[in-house]
């Protein structure tokens, strides 16, 4: 059961999804993975929207390395296409309609409009301007070394991933709230975080927390 005191350790992630965030807000012991090699297809590079054509995955592309064991940290983003431009239109043919997306959108340009050379770079920016946005005080620590042993609460590294549901996040991911295109689609769980933000704004802080008294 989570409290302030467990210990989590999670893997980078780019928008990460709902259940990355339930985790990260409801303990104080929170780990980021930055010494693992890179994988992919993960959360790492990518996120879930729901489009007007149903649930969408925007990637960003990184620079092959020679040594086929890259750690996260040392992964660099591929500006040789012009992807930044193609995520934000999809965010807005996404979400132009929906609460809340004129009022936080302005926040989530700069990461389509300058560049940064490293993914984990890329990511723990955005990660820090959604807990301004949330208005949550966390300090993220990073690993300093690669730990194969389970000295974490919840080692959550490689089971919150686009095909498969940590079984212990599943009621939590599941809780319905309004989503655009729900007129089309049927609810669609653990998407991005921005799914959440642009159709609940100020309500995702108490979506996202629970209750942890006896």
């Amino acid at each position: 059961m989570l409290n302030p005191y467990t210990k989590i350790l999670l893997s980078t992630a780019y928008f990460p999804p709902i259940s990355w965030f339930k985790y990260l807000l409801n303990t104080d012991d929170v780990y980021i993975e930055k010494n693992e090699h890179y994988i992919k297809q993960t959360y790492r590079n990518r996120f879930h929207i729901l489009s007007a054509n149903g649930q969408m995955v925007l990637s960003i592309p990184v620079v092959k390395a020679t040594n086929k064991k890259i750690l996260i940290k040392d992964v660099k983003i591929d500006y040789a296409t012009n992807w930044q431009k193609q995520h934000l239109k999809s965010l807005e043919a996404a979400y132009r309609n929906s609460p809340f997306y004129e009022l936080l959108i302005d926040e989530f340009l700069p990461y389509y409009t300058k560049k940064t050379n490293f993914l984990f770079d890329f990511n723990y920016k955005i990660i820090n301007t959604i807990l301004n946005i949330l208005e949550v005080n966390k300090e993220l620590k990073f690993t300093d070394h690669f730990i194969e042993t389970n000295k974490y609460d919840y080692d959550l590294r490689y089971s919150i991933k686009p095909k498969k549901q940590s079984s212990d996040i599943t009621d939590f991911v599941n809780t319905p709230y309004y989503q655009s295109f729900n007129e089309k689609f049927a609810f669609i769980p653990d998407l991005s975080i921005v799914d959440l933000l642009f159709n609940m704004g100020h309500e995702t802080y108490g979506y996202l927390k629970i209750n942890t008294n006896p």
